[in-house]
């Protein structure tokens, strides 16, 4: 049995993830291929219980330091105990975030540097990584807005801090894809869901092939 694949997909604020997520899941069904759908932080039951330290609460229940750990802590048990039985089963694992948001969110945007972020996954993960990273990128005020629709005034306590800090998020995506262009892609989500989802299965089209 073919071992499956890691696919995570990425990005800031309103860039669509979640239609997207949905949509790539049908797609590839619709190729024959057996796919499992989850998300970060959560996919286990530990690191659901450690989601709900994470995203509720106000802007200063954690350090940077404390919040970097919870979202290591939640990965290697995601990794253990969903992603990697699933893989080992041939089938194909679409997770709503991953590693590279913890290296964008707490290590470029939370000042704590992309590299220390990536040693806490080593650690904690043994730096296990998706086959294919795909970054959902969107013009700040088309995203702004997008968010804005979906959780009115109020997001949770990462999504809602300042406009500063989601411009360093996106820096900090677009400095991984610099760094590892093979694994992480950049994917326009500009413009139609259907046009967005076409460019992201071409986007995997030399893993499907």
């Amino acid at each position: 049995m073919r071992r499956g694949r890691l696919i995570s997909l990425e990005g800031g604020e309103g860039v669509g993830k979640s239609t997207q997520l949905a949509a790539l899941a049908e797609a590839l069904r619709g190729r024959g291929i057996s796919v499992v759908v989850t998300r970060e932080p959560g996919g286990s039951q530990g690191a659901e219980a450690i989601r709900k330290l994470l995203l509720e609460g106000d802007d200063t229940r954690w350090n940077p330091r404390a919040e970097a750990l919870l979202f290591a802590a939640a990965r290697s048990d995601h990794i253990e105990t969903t992603i990697k039985p699933a893989l080992g089963r041939g089938e194909w694992v679409l997770s709503d975030r991953f590693l590279d948001s913890s290296l964008a969110y707490q290590g470029e945007a939370g000042g704590l540097g992309i590299d220390a972020v990536r040693d806490l996954h080593r650690f904690g993960s043994l730096d296990f990584l998706p086959d294919r990273t795909l970054v959902l990128q969107l013009a700040e005020d088309e995203a702004g807005a997008r968010a804005r629709v979906r959780d009115g005034h109020a997001g949770d306590r990462i999504g809602s801090r300042p406009p500063s800090y989601h411009a360093a998020v996106d820096a900090g995506f677009r400095v991984l894809a610099a760094r590892e262009p093979d694994r992480v892609r950049l994917v326009d989500a500009s413009g139609s869901p259907a046009t967005v989802t076409a460019r992201l299965l071409y986007a995997l089209g030399d893993l499907i092939g």
